[in-house]
């Protein structure tokens, strides 16, 4: 199978492919988390190997299980949208174990987070029985806080994607400038809500199988 399949001009480097495939290679239905900082690039790494591996593989992001905006503003944790407590990390982990274990001739739906409403939408994402790969990536899979700390035990495997700090920072910025906000407020929000769960979630990551610097 080739790495030279490009999502948005970038290159899935070959050694991950090959990593990947071996643990196909394992059979049966095997889990693959893809964890990291925000703006680390972890879904790219994601969206790269599930174009290069096709049908066998599909992505199952963790950011569908954010909270939904009301029961965020009724909790009071609008204004940290994004830090660990902002979702269901149960939901989450009982949605990987029953993938896990597939069912013949059953298609689980996963949820999908969708940046332009900044809400989940449920049952979006389907994945059937014949599923070989599901790559999940996300923040806090390797999170050692509870209720975190044990959703890396259900993974086959768990890589953890790591870029310069600035280059993160600004690739931050921008994301949140495309989504509306001035450069003030991305920057603003960056510092004050990104970069402490960044923080926290970068001082797990001797958790992770693999550490994956990524460039792209």
């Amino acid at each position: 199978m080739s790495s030279q399949r490009p999502v948005d001009g970038l290159q899935l480097p070959a050694e991950l492919l090959a990593r990947a495939e071996a643990l196909l290679a394992q059979g049966g239905r095997r889990l693959l988390g893809i964890a990291g900082t925000p703006g680390a690039g972890k879904s790219t790494v994601a969206e790269l190997l599930a174009a290069a591996l096709g049908e066998r593989a599909v992505v199952v992001p963790m950011d569908g299980y954010h909270l939904a905006n009301r029961e965020l503003a009724r909790l009071g944790r609008a204004q940290r949208k994004g830090a660990p407590d902002t979702f269901d990390a149960r939901g989450y982990r009982a949605l990987l174990q029953r993938l896990k274990t597939p069912v013949a001739g059953e298609t689980v739906y996963a949820p999908l987070f969708n940046r332009e409403i900044e809400e989940p939408i449920a049952n979006a994402i389907p994945v059937p029985a014949e599923t070989q790969l599901v790559i999940s990536e996300g923040n806090y899979l390797l999170l050692t806080q509870a209720p975190w700390s044990d959703v890396a035990e259900v993974f086959d495997e768990c890589w953890y994607v790591r870029v310069d700090p600035a280059e993160r920072r600004e690739r931050l910025v921008a994301r949140h400038m495309h989504f509306g906000r001035s450069r003030a407020e991305a920057e603003a929000w960056v510092e004050s809500t990104d970069e402490p769960n960044a923080r926290l979630i970068d001082g797990d990551r001797a958790r992770a199988d693999l550490v994956v610097e990524w460039r792209g």
